[in-house]
């Protein structure tokens, strides 16, 4: 290792040891979240911090790393090169490279790093296998050949390497007693072999601040009647003053009752960690309202749907005999975070809230990490799912976020954010980023697939129902069938999707979508009305 690369390496571990602010590649304090918005929460994000700490990655973009990307073999000498400080070499053995890495391939090969793939080239857009990286940090780190290893399923030319890499703890398999020879090496898996090979401790990378509710850009009129509604004077209050009060038991019994409810943890932010659904029993409105004050968040626990109301479940009490087109109770939901619901295989949908019949809106509150049926060719709606809503009003979701980030995301086999069936749904001054559809075969599902995959962030399906997006922005979608932004379709044709103010963006799907919208799949009353909106 150079002499300079020392230096640095030893200032970096003396900043560690030292218990001071970790540096970022810039030799400025980490801001939360560190370098890169791509790899929150990645399990080898410490080292990816570290190896930019010190100037062996800038990332493949601005603010992104890239870490689920493969490694190319041109990457790889790049990597190797800046951290052994090797000097650029313009010639070099193999008559195949060019480019941006080419100095730094002829330098790992004169350095005795690489003798190339075959006689005379180097492949440098091949992928590195892990086999290969082992090879390539035992040459750069002088480590001498090693007979025997712990791993059962390595052979070959590269075994005493990876037996060597093992021994010298850059390594320690795949999973227990396997190495994985053969599999490619991500951006994110690099960082940490040349992390460890280099002697860097992982940095602790202060966590990223959630995304604020809304979208900051958003100025649609809220109708009235819509958005927050008054909770000054509450006839329910979850908790006494305390974290600990706040209990997901309190939950659900006092949603039960209905009402106005309101919250006291204390001052700060609280989490609270749910072990049953909530339910709303249709009997205690005309009109229930939860409001979390801004400070907080009910977690699904990975586990379990998070708020339930169906006016048609004769276990949540009948008040009409029309159920299905009733127009109350009017459930709100307000300054409030839901994060991790899972509603499981459930054909039904609604991964943090499911709401059947009524009235419903969501107004200041976050959607994170929720999920709901994986497949599936009209289950949808991991944030919110809404069926058969009273047909003389639309429901709302005004000034909220859905996902943000890639760790935030919202997954589901359709609609991953907001699910509509035979509803209509206004959307207001709202913000949904990194939503995904996972399912796959569209609906009605094709022959042998299990369905789904529309609608990466929105997804609406049913006969006259109307979709209106307002001061609302809208990317990176994810989609394998139609719309990644918006899947919209009304099988009588007497439906219409409405756009204003609003921007779809970077949400391409990878199957069909509605020319020239390629975020957007679209079948109602004539053609999408976009107004004053960029749609890609």
């Amino acid at each position: 290792m150079g002499s300079q690369k020392l230096i640095t390496v030893a200032l970096v571990a003396f900043v560690l040891v030292a218990g001071l602010a970790p540096l970022s590649a810039a030799g400025q304090e980490i801001e939360p979240g560190g370098s890169f918005i791509d790899d929150d929460g990645n399990v080898h994000e410490g080292y990816i911090e570290a190896i930019a700490a010190v100037g062996i990655t800038t990332g493949c973009s601005t603010d992104r790393y890239c870490p689920g990307d493969f490694v190319s073999r041109g990457q790889m000498a790049t990597f190797i090169a800046r951290a052994k400080d090797l000097t650029p070499v313009a010639d070099g053995p193999f008559s195949d490279v060019g480019g941006v890495h080419a100095p730094n391939i002829n330098a790992i090969a004169q350095a005795g790093i690489t003798a190339g793939c075959e006689t005379g080239l180097y492949c440098p857009n091949d992928f590195v296998t892990r086999a290969q990286m082992a090879t390539f940090l035992a040459r750069a780190e002088n480590l001498a050949p090693v007979a025997d290893g712990p791993f059962s399923d390595v052979g070959g030319v590269h075994a005493p390497n990876i037996n060597a890499i093992a021994q010298a703890g850059i390594t320690a398999g795949c999973e227990t007693g396997l190495y994985c020879p053969n599999d490619f090496v991500t951006r994110a898996q690099m960082a940490t072999f040349l992390g460890r090979a280099l002697g860097l401790e992982p940095i602790d990378v202060p966590p990223r601040p959630l995304p604020v509710p809304g979208n900051p850009d958003g100025n649609a009129p809220i109708p009235a009647g819509a958005g927050e509604m008054d909770t000054s004077n509450p006839d329910r209050v979850i908790g006494t003053g305390t974290p600990g009060s706040c209990t997901s038991q309190a939950v659900v019994d006092t949603i039960a009752l209905g009402g106005i409810i309101t919250f006291d943890c204390g001052p700060d932010p609280v989490t609270i960690g749910m072990t049953d659904t909530a339910l709303i029993y249709n009997d205690t409105g005309p009109e229930i309202v939860v409001d979390g004050g801004g400070l907080v968040t009910l977690d699904g626990l990975d586990q379990r749907r998070i708020l339930y109301m169906n006016t048609c479940d004769p276990a949540l009490v009948w008040t009409t005999t029309r159920c299905d087109i009733q127009e109350f109770p009017r459930l709100t939901v307000q300054n409030l975070t839901f994060i991790n619901g899972n509603s499981g295989s459930d054909q039904a949908g609604g991964g943090a809230i499911h709401v059947q019949g009524g009235q419903f809106q969501a107004v200041n509150s976050r959607f994170f990490s929720n999920v709901c049926a994986t497949t599936g060719p009209d289950v949808g709606g991991a944030g919110v799912r809404l069926i058969l809503m009273y047909p003389g009003a639309s429901s709302y979701i005004i000034n909220s976020t859905f996902g943000g980030s890639p760790d935030l995301g919202n997954q589901c086999s359709n609609g991953a954010a907001v699910s509509t069936l035979h509803a209509s749904v206004a959307i207001l001054n709202s913000y949904f980023s990194y939503n995904t559809a996972t399912g796959w075969g569209a609906n009605p599902a094709a022959s042998g697939t299990p369905g789904g995959g529309n609608g990466g962030t929105l997804y609406a399906d049913g006969l006259t129902m109307v979709m209106r997006l307002a001061g609302t922005l809208i990317e990176n979608g994810t989609a394998p069938e139609g719309g990644a932004g918006v899947f919209f379709v009304s099988n009588n044709l007497t439906g219409n999707l409405i756009i204003e103010d609003s921007t779809i963006r970077t949400s391409p799907s990878g199957g069909f979508w509605t020319n020239p919208y390629l975020s957007i799949f679209y079948l109602g009353s004539g053609p999408i009305q976009v107004t004053n909106s960029t749609v890609q």
